[in-house]
């Protein structure tokens, strides 16, 4: 029975891993494998902090002895909590404790105890690249050391140590994978012989032995904590180079100098309105003539832009004097009212990029409140996601102050 079992987990990551169906670009929006050659554009993964990727599990399932007893008759229950760190896509650990129940003569809640630091390598990874994502299904192998503890009632408890080797199979779910359901079959040798199960003997020296092993199957819950980079998981991003930044700044740079261009021709149509007012002013002060004069005022809108850096919502330093300018118009125009639209670049998810869109509305029209004291009720502030209007997605970080001054 305990082969069956075995050749039947085997077999099942074996297809798995065989019917893992391949990549094809432009299927997901972060789906470029991050070890694919030859792409138009190279990807990195975001460096993590320490914080991130973080894990709690809890495990509940079975255990039995490998040898002299028959399987499902001697099969006792195990319960256990873990927590965990993905140091990198493909590398993980836990600290994982599980407690075994009736598993000795022990008249205790709780018949044993095994501390273990497990390393994980996920496989899917491995020899598929990291996707962006977490896939649906993946396969984990399994392997590290941990202090066994037997408890008894009417004696002293016995300590030892355990090696343990297994495979887990994981199941990530919900729209940001952040639960996994994972199927952990696995072999735990107790390397010195302080068996609780048969007998409290000591070989004299570690060794792997098969009559010295337990089977365990069990399932586990998992949460992932949400990261930095507000997923649960690592992030690709485009990494940039200094000549490409630069030439960034040079075009937002062509850009302020069109909107100090746009802002001499508002203050010429605003002068060209003053002389058109005066001169309606004096045709109407004028005696009764027989002649319609009609004269069309056409309003400008005044637009400032509040350009971003890659995934933050954070006004630069750099930017401020954009924000003054709104800022300055509405305190000699107390009629005027401003409209803040953020926008993201098509980086992430849409659910993130929605949130920073608005973020970034949100944190001009705190600096506009806050530091120049504009009422909150002439200022409204939407996010817009992903941004379309420059021609390169990267320019599209950027939230858009547009004037609305109905006294003109």
């Amino acid at each position: 029975m305990k082969k069956t079992v075995l050749l039947s987990l085997l077999s099942l990551a074996t297809l798995a891993m065989a019917a893992q169906p391949p990549h094809r670009g432009g299927q997901r929006h972060r789906g470029t494998p991050l070890y694919e050659p030859r792409t138009e554009v190279q990807k990195a993964i975001l460096t993590p902090r320490f914080t991130d990727n973080w894990s709690i599990t809890l495990n509940g399932g079975i255990v039995s002895p490998l040898t002299h007893h028959a399987f499902w008759a001697n099969t006792r229950p195990a319960v256990g909590v873990a927590l965990g760190k993905q140091v990198t896509p493909v590398f993980g650990f836990d600290i994982e404790s599980l407690w075994t129940i009736n598993t000795s003569e022990s008249k205790t809640a709780f018949d044993a105890s095994n501390l273990s630091l497990l390393g994980r390598v996920n496989l899917m990874n491995l020899f598929g690249g990291y996707l962006g994502d977490p896939r649906i299904f993946e396969i984990e192998a399994v392997a590290g050391a941990g202090w066994l503890h037997y408890y008894f009632a009417n004696a002293d408890d016995v300590n030892g140590w355990s090696t343990k080797a297994g495979l887990n199979f994981n199941f990530n779910l919900g729209l940001d994978n952040a639960w996994t359901i994972a199927i952990k079959p696995a072999i735990v040798w107790n390397m010195d012989g302080t068996d609780g199960i048969n007998s409290r003997t000591n070989f004299g020296h570690s060794h792997y032995d098969i009559n010295h092993a337990n089977f365990e199957l069990t399932a586990g819950f998992t949460y992932h904590f949400q990261c930095s980079n507000g997923s649960h998981h690592f992030t690709i991003v485009r990494p940039y180079d200094y000549s490409e930044v630069d030439g960034l700044n040079a075009k937002v740079n062509d850009m302020r100098r069109t909107l100090r261009e746009k802002d001499e021709q508002l203050g010429h149509a605003n002068r060209r309105i003053d002389a058109l007012s005066q001169e309606v002013k004096t045709l109407r002060e004028r005696k009764p003539v027989v002649q319609t004069t009609t004269i069309t005022q056409t309003r400008e809108k005044l637009e400032s832009v509040i350009t971003f850096r890659q995934g933050k919502s954070v006004v630069d330093a750099s930017q401020l004097p954009n924000v003054e300018r709104v800022a300055t118009y509405l305190r000699n125009h107390p009629a005027a009212r401003v409209v803040i639209k953020g926008y993201a670049s098509p980086e992430g998810s849409a659910e993130i990029n929605a949130k920073i869109a608005q973020s970034r509305a949100e944190a001009v029209e705190k600096i506009l409140v806050n530091k120049y004291h504009i009422a909150a009720d002439r200022i409204t502030a939407e996010g817009q996601g992903v941004g379309d209007m420059f021609s390169e997605p990267d320019w599209n970080r950027v939230s858009i102050c547009t004037i609305d001054d109905k006294s003109r």
